[in-house]
């Protein structure tokens, strides 16, 4: 077992390793970079052995400046910290910084404008090796000039210019994998009920509703589309209304899991159940889409591959090689809320 360093006394060396076998710091350096094919086997296992014995770590400071990279990431968020669904993103950053024996430095700026130029000064002062900025909510954003001083990428959100790479979910195929699973189970009478009208996401679902319907030889006129605002209350709301169409939709179509949760309470409230009267499809796949009863079928954006991307490429030096904007599967995740319709 190793002894270590005791509280208060130099770090061990490279130099005290050498001494305690009695080798080079040249030797001991060819060990632990695993360069030591001409260096026989028992005098690595005693460059091990005193390793361990003494408790010496690299110094990572030393290496940054012999390499001039310091094996950090700079993280600015604004509400993934907050945010329980979007933590997969700060997963798929981390475990690269883990596989890379790098550090991760997050800073959660809220959307204030000062912070996040705060944060890029202070990130950039300490020499991160590159940047990634996350959004919860796919945007477009506005980044001080600075972070074009080291490697950046973008997950979840984009510059109007352009000059940043972006990794992006697919909204698109998302809404259009979404309709063609209630199709393909037979339904004719679908209504979507979408989240905030302006948002990015929005339109891009939206489109692949469309598109999808139009694939199936199906008038997109005949599907109506509600606007919401991705929450609870909104789903109950634009469900209430869908259902008081004649005929009513067999199948809908919500702009989230919390505006699907919304639309549960109002079938339950109609007396209608899931998915035997009614299918129902969410979207995000946040953790309460497996928790409702039954659980609910939903499209899940690929914070943790997002974020695993963008750190493979700021840490590996490649963020030039990344299209202006890199789009990732958004692939549907089918469970007991949808069916085929009644008397099918």
């Amino acid at each position: 077992m190793a002894k270590g360093p005791n509280v208060g006394t130099p770090r061990p060396t490279i130099l005290d390793v050498g001494r305690h076998v009695g080798v080079s710091a040249t030797t001991v350096s060819l060990v632990l970079s695993g360069q030591d094919n001409k260096i026989s086997p028992a005098t690595r296992q005693r460059v091990l052995d005193a390793v361990n014995e003494l408790g010496y770590r690299p110094n990572r400071a030393a290496q940054g400046l012999r390499s001039g990279r310091t094996q950090t990431l700079g993280f600015i968020t604004d509400e993934i910290a907050v945010q329980p669904f979007s933590g997969p993103t700060v997963s798929g950053l981390h475990d690269v910084a883990w596989e890379q024996h790098s550090l991760l430095l997050m800073v959660n700026t809220t959307r204030n404008p000062s912070r996040i130029r705060a944060a890029v000064e202070d990130l950039i002062d300490r020499q991160v090796d590159g940047l990634v900025f996350a959004a919860i909510g796919t945007r477009e954003i506005s980044l001080p000039d600075l972070v074009r001083k080291v490697p950046t990428v973008l997950v979840n959100a984009f510059t109007s210019e352009g000059d940043l790479r972006a990794i992006l979910p697919d909204e698109h195929a998302g809404g259009r994998a979404a309709v063609e699973h209630v199709l393909a189970l037979g339904h004719e009478r679908i209504a979507h009920l979408a989240g905030r009208e302006n948002a990015w996401a929005t339109k891009a679902r939206l489109r692949g509703y469309v598109d999808g319907l139009l694939a199936a030889g199906l008038d997109p006129a005949d599907h109506p589309v509600f606007s919401g605002n991705y929450r609870i209350d909104s789903g109950y709301e634009l469900a209430m209304r869908a259902m008081s169409a004649k005929p009513r939709p067999t199948a809908l179509l919500c702009g989230n899991d919390q505006m699907a949760t919304g639309a549960y309470i109002a079938l339950a409230r109609l007396g209608l159940r899931v998915p035997e009267d009614v299918s129902v499809v969410g979207y995000d796949d946040e953790p309460l889409a497996a928790d409702l009863r039954p659980a609910l079928t939903t499209v899940r954006i690929p914070f943790y591959e997002m974020g695993r991307m963008a750190a493979q490429h700021t840490f590996g030096g490649t963020v030039e090689d990344l299209p202006a904007m890199t789009y990732l599967s958004c692939p549907l995740v089918a469970r007991a809320s949808t069916a085929p319709p009644p008397g099918q």
